[in-house]
């Protein structure tokens, strides 16, 4: 058993809850704070389906219940979930057993605080094991053993005492006795066939588990490799592991004393949850630095309390040693109350601003691969922990004193953080931060620049926000429809800003949403309300919608309103008009002096050879064009337009030929082009929600040289005394 061991009843438990709330279906396990696993046919039950029916419910939502200490309240706490994994009963080679059987729900909110989501290890013969019935109550469990492993599946065998695996206990995860890891999930128990009375040669308190290796086999068949990544798997360091053998060196130099050792490793014990024997034993170097090298906030937990008691000099050293050990043995940097109080101050913060970590965060950590969570404009309080847990793994590369500790970027995105966090979360952060600087090592002064650069930060006043540019690439063929996207965030004064990389493939409905919470952020950050969209497509994608595209919704009485309704929403096609010789100069000169109505290209105007001849004679200084006539004439036409520098060119993407050219009168084509962009807004609005959204859709190209494309497109030398790091 060793010296740190487990509590035998785990602290939280799980049951899935019939559909009316009556007694539980069966268990589950706890895999991540917003995922949970239990067996396909215990949702089938919970649903009041047949066990064994294999299609996956539709729009099935269950409740799952927390029993426990752990769990965070006194009285079970209930989630919705559901179903994102599904993996039916299937027939197995044996009839008293079937394969497959396996549900992922994912719930609708996280876990409270508390529950430590279950560790995976294989399963073995011979194994104790512990069951609790989907209930939740303390004593409704059942010991069992591993008796023998076959086709994929686990048999377990009950002593003739005590409690037996029976209904209610389908789902619910095996738990080793020794140490707390779970090795499978309960699936059914072993009855006589035909419900007969039990005779001398059956077999008693026979059930059947899938194991753990059977799990991963089948999620992965299923796509579910995600799932599996979040898993927390038991993989204890072998004796040779030179991280192993660092450790212990280190810790024989720390804590060589038994009486010392005592005292650290019990402080250690209770942070973590285990029982330690009682009086004033000590575990061994070997068993703590085992413990160090398979718990992931052991290290951080313990280097607290040696922090606390190291002397200058050698006890400093050892233990920068020691916390070089543990990165190499892949510790987390944050102890458990250091991760739990931050994970609970950084909450309080993003519930008052969901746009300030963002914020700070892309200021901050400039060069630092940033969680995906921190890419959006606003941050839900759901995604701090992965947000933290993720950045806990990067270093600063700002300057530091010789020979010091370097700073994390965890604790700079926290002082940027505190510097426009209200006064009592400011205190409560910087406190925080100071804490764990003087844990890990970290210089005064090194921790004092950060903070003075924070401080900058939050008292530096930008440019407000005037426009954002969403600039759309083709994605591959296997995910047609759906395009990669960059969207910038472009300022009075020019500068620009990177929200959003072109990370993967986005459907147009993601895109809309994104485009709609930047402009949401930005005006949230005290600038004015964004209205202009500038979205940057190539020589194919003149003819997209993007004005219709669904933005979603900030409030619950729409399910969703199209970008063009809300924004003025223009396209950029850099692709084409690069192609003009002297492009910048021919736009310009048409914007100072196209005063003159537009060009209206109709049946008399209609070839490109034309078109040029009126452009470069009596409608030179032009600065908007009509287009009308059927798509291909039309598209042929556009990019001609564009092609010789004319800065505004409107056409209805909708229209079959020239005989449709009425239907933009509603924008009043010939009137003031100032204004022209916010007339096509109205017109889009007048056509949202009515029952016959019949008419024109009018597609608009703004070339604006006041305010040039972000980013890669266009590349400027950079201003004397610019801080370019």
């Amino acid at each position: 058993m060793g010296w740190f061991t487990r509590p035998t009843a785990p602290a939280t438990r799980l049951s899935v809850l019939y559909a009316d709330g009556r007694a539980a279906a069966g268990g589950a396990a706890l895999l991540s704070p917003r995922r949970v696993l239990t067996c396909a046919h215990v949702v089938n039950d919970a649903l009041g389906r047949g066990p064994y029916e294999t299609g996956t419910p539709e729009t099935a939502e269950l409740t799952v219940a927390l029993h426990g200490s752990g769990h965070g309240g006194p009285g079970p706490q209930h989630r919705a979930a559901r179903i994102s994994v599904w993996v039916p009963p299937r027939p197995a080679a044996s009839t008293a057993v079937w394969r497959g059987d396996l549900a992922v729900l994912e719930l609708t909110e996280p876990a409270p605080p508390g529950p430590r989501p279950v560790v995976w290890r294989d399963m073995a013969e011979g194994q104790a094991l512990r069951a609790w019935h989907g209930g939740g109550a303390a004593i409704a469990f059942a010991d069992t053993t591993v008796k023998f492993q076959e086709d994929a599946v686990g048999y377990l065998d009950g002593e003739l005492s005590g409690g037996a695996i029976g209904p209610g206990f389908s789902g619910g995860p095996l738990w080793s006795l020794s140490d707390e890891t779970v090795v499978g999930l309960v699936v059914a128990h072993v009855l006589p066939e035909g419900g007969r009375p039990l005779g001398a040669q059956d077999t008693v308190r026979r059930s059947w588990a899938v194991p753990w290796r059977t799990v991963q086999e089948e999620l992965r068949r299923a796509g579910a490799a995600e799932v599996l990544a979040d898993c927390a798997v038991h993989g204890p360091a072998g004796r040779d592991d030179p991280a192993l053998g660092a450790l212990a060196a280190e810790l024989w130099r720390l804590l060589g004393d038994p009486v010392r050792r005592a005292q650290h490793a019990r402080a250690l014990a209770a942070a973590l949850g285990y029982e330690p024997p009682a009086g004033d034993s000590a575990p061994s170097v070997e068993e703590l630095a085992a413990v160090l090298a398979a718990e992931e906030r052991a290290l951080a937990t313990l280097s607290e309390s040696l922090a606390a008691a190291a002397a200058p000099g050698t006890g400093r050293d050892s233990l920068d040693r020691l916390l070089i050990a543990g990165q190499l043995a892949g510790a987390r940097l944050l102890s458990v109350d250091e991760h739990r109080a931050l994970v609970a101050e950084l909450a309080s913060v993003v519930a008052a601003d969901a746009t300030l970590l963002p914020r700070a965060a892309r200021e901050a950590l400039r060069y630092t691969p940033l969680p995906a969570a921190l890419d959006a404009p606003r941050l839900s309080p759901d995604g701090i922990g992965p947000v933290v847990a993720e950045l806990e793994a990067y270093r600063d590369g700002g300057p530091l004193p010789d020979g010091t500790a370097p700073v994390p970027a965890l604790l700079k995105l926290v002082e940027y953080a505190a510097a426009c966090a209200s006064p009592g979360s400011a205190r409560s952060l910087t406190e925080w931060s100071d804490r764990v600087a003087g844990r890990l090592g970290v210089h005064r002064a090194a921790l004092s620049q950060r903070r003075g650069d924070a401080a900058a930060w939050a008292a530096h006043r930008p440019s407000p926000v005037v426009r954002l540019v969403a600039e759309l690439s083709g994605a591959p063929a296997d995910d047609e429809g759906r395009f990669r996207c960059e969207v910038w965030e472009v300022r009075g004064d020019g500068t620009a800003a990177r929200l959003v990389p072109a990370d993967r493939p986005r459907s147009p409905a993601e895109i809309g949403r994104l485009i709609r919470e930047a402009a949401e952020r930005a005006a949230d950050g005290g600038g004015p309300l964004v209205e202009q969209i500038d979205v940057v497509v190539g020589r194919d994608g003149l003819e997209l919608d993007v004005d219709e595209w669904d933005a979603g919704s900030p409030f619950e009485f729409l399910a969703g309103v199209p970008l063009g309704v809300t924004y003025r929403v223009a396209m950029r096609c850099p692709e084409v008009s690069a192609r003009a010789p002297r492009r910048e100069a021919e736009l310009r000169r048409r914007w100072e002096s196209g005063h003159a109505g537009p060009l209206v290209v109709d049946e008399r105007t209609a070839s490109p050879e034309r078109v040029y001849a009126l452009l470069a004679s009596t409608h030179r200084d032009t600065a908007q064009v009509v287009v009308h006539g059927p798509r291909g004439d039309r598209e042929r036409l556009v990019q001609l337009c564009l092609a010789v520098g004319v800065p505004v060119v409107l056409w209805d993407r909708r229209a079959e030929g020239h005989e449709h050219a009425h239907r933009l009168d509603a924008v009043a084509p010939a009137g003031p082009l100032h204004q022209l962009p916010e007339r096509v807004r109205h017109f889009r609005a007048e056509r949202y929600g009515t029952p016959d959204p019949g008419g024109a859709r009018p597609s608009l190209v703004w070339e604006d040289t006041e305010l040039p494309l972000p980013g890669g497109l266009e590349l400027l030398d950079p201003a004397e005394g610019a801080d370019i790091r």
